[in-house]
């Protein structure tokens, strides 16, 4: 399994957030340079972040974001399974688009749906805080801007 960018974008703010002092807001522009990524992309997954409750976003001149929870609050596997829009491992996990002619009798769907159990069952035992636990490496390579 391969999670998409956009859950990619997600961990990366939580945790460039995470490294910040609790309250201290950040911008969209700062972190998008620190990660080399796109401003673009990060607006749609800050929005996004923001309606999940992960992050709170402050307007204005002297805006930007921060964590609206606690680091060791913030599981992984809640994450992952809320900006995961498509689980499916294989085609014939959607009935709608199926088109694999052994589908009723292959064993392969059984087998993929305890991998993504217990992928997502090590995810459920972590949260943003274990991914902080380098802090001094991580705020090393990620300086304010």
């Amino acid at each position: 399994m391969r999670l998409t960018r956009y859950t990619d974008y997600s961990l990366r703010v939580l945790t460039y957030l995470g490294l910040r002092p609790a309250g201290e807001l950040s911008t969209i522009k700062e972190i998008a340079a620190q990660y080399d990524i796109s401003e673009n992309h990060l607006m749609k997954v800050v929005h996004q972040l923001g309606q999940m409750g992960f992050i709170r976003t402050v307007r204005g001149r002297q805006g930007g974001i921060a964590l609206a929870m606690t680091p060791e609050t913030i599981g992984l596997g809640d994450l992952v399974r809320r900006c995961e829009d498509d689980m499916r491992l294989v085609e014939c996990f959607d009935a709608k688009t199926n088109t694999c002619r052994i589908a009723g009798a292959c064993a392969l769907p059984s087998i993929l749906d305890e991998a993504l159990d217990a992928f997502l069952a090590v995810l459920d035992r972590h949260t943003l805080a274990d991914l902080l636990v380098p802090r001094h490496a991580l705020a090393e390579i990620l300086q304010p801007v």
